[in-house]
């Protein structure tokens, strides 16, 4: 007895210690997960209430990157980065199965009607057909269009996805990105007053 103690003595502070060990590492593997998914969830919750229109863009100021697409089909006037110099215009990505492309339209063809603003177009990602189908069925509200077959132009004009539209100073700089359809509110409290802000700078700049 005495010595089935001792051995029991002696042999109690490892098992203590290993469980101890084993202890920790399980509370570990447990509150690892937990506290991935707390700061993913709290990632998520800052994008989903974060305003859109607040994200940056790294080309704001800059040069319009240097491109050249052919029209959409059954359009004649393609869209270059040349064309995007010497007045103030609008850029707008769009796509035929884009949903909230669909929403803003009716302002697009507003301004074409208008003549407020050169308007052009690039057709993200859409078949050739589709985009022409889309812009004969609904209006077609553009100065020139460009076809972005594969999206490379739009992801070096930092694209995250369909609508965004642009504004370009005369000096064909960008000077706004709008991401998401363009609301009533956002053209004629933000868009349009930049327009006519930037064709007053541009007409300053004239000899």
């Amino acid at each position: 007895m005495a010595r089935d103690a001792m051995t029991a003595d002696a042999t109690s502070p490892l098992e203590r210690g290993s469980s101890s060990t084993l202890a920790r590492r399980r509370g570990l593997m447990v509150a690892l997960p937990l506290t991935v998914f707390v700061a993913l969830a709290a990632v998520l919750g800052w994008g989903l209430t974060r305003n859109a229109d607040d994200i940056p863009s790294v080309l704001i100021g800059k040069p319009v990157p240097e491109f050249s697409l052919p029209p959409v089909e059954g359009r004649t006037l393609g869209l270059s980065s040349a064309d995007l110099r010497g007045e103030v215009s609008l850029v707008n990505v769009f796509a035929s199965w884009c949903v909230a492309c669909r929403e803003e339209h009716p302002l697009f063809m507003r301004i074409a009607a208008d003549g407020t603003v050169p308007l052009h177009g690039l057709s993200y990602k859409d078949q050739p057909q589709d985009a022409s189908k889309w812009l004969d069925a609904l209006g077609d509200p553009y100065t020139r269009t460009g076809a972005d077959l594969d999206g490379r132009v739009a992801i070096d004009w930092g694209v995250y996805g369909v609508p965004e539209t642009f504004v370009v100073g005369a000096d064909g700089r960008i000077a706004y990105r709008h991401i998401g359809a363009v609301t009533p509110k956002a053209l004629d409290a933000t868009i349009l007053p930049l327009v006519e802000r930037l064709r007053a700078e541009a007409r300053g700049r004239q000899p």
